[in-house]
């Protein structure tokens, strides 16, 4: 049985927001220093009051796609180290929450797109730390100067 199976993985939830590239580029030591496999995750859902015009012309789960290559092109430039990418459709947190059964760590930012802007955890982060099934750790972004 391999690291993957065992549930030793790393798995890293990416939005595409500085404190999530901030969290995959921790999760990327973590995984390097355990000598464990690294997944960073992006979990995507239709907007509530989407219309049928707006889905001809847009994807949502391209768009998570998009978002996933961009955040690890952002955390690493053009050479990534070793890791799975993965994009799941469904609700963030419980899908993370899920997701995280089979790990080792869940890591996350503390806040990504959306929200209030001045709460210290994210919803998202706030729900996994709260029910996940393996470790949670929360990466802060160092807070730019004013």
């Amino acid at each position: 049985m391999d690291a993957a199976e065992s549930g030793q993985r790393i798995i890293v939830g990416v939005d595409g927001s500085e404190s999530s590239v901030d969290a995959l580029r921790h999760a990327a030591r973590l995984a390097s220093a355990l000598a464990v496999p690294l997944e960073a995750v992006v979990v995507w859902s239709y907007p509530p009051l989407a219309t049928t015009g707006a889905m001809q012309t847009w994807s949502p789960e391209q768009e998570a796609h998009t978002t996933l290559d961009a955040a690890i092109t952002s955390a690493f430039g053009d050479d990534p180290p070793p890791l799975g990418r993965r994009v799941i459709a469904g609700p963030t947190a419980p899908t993370l929450i899920r997701e995280s059964s089979g790990a080792g760590m869940l890591v996350l930012g503390s806040r990504g797109h959306g929200g209030f802007v001045g709460l210290l955890l994210g919803s998202v982060s706030t729900a996994c730390a709260q029910y996940a099934a393996c470790p949670v750790l929360i990466v802060h972004s160092p807070r730019q100067a004013a």
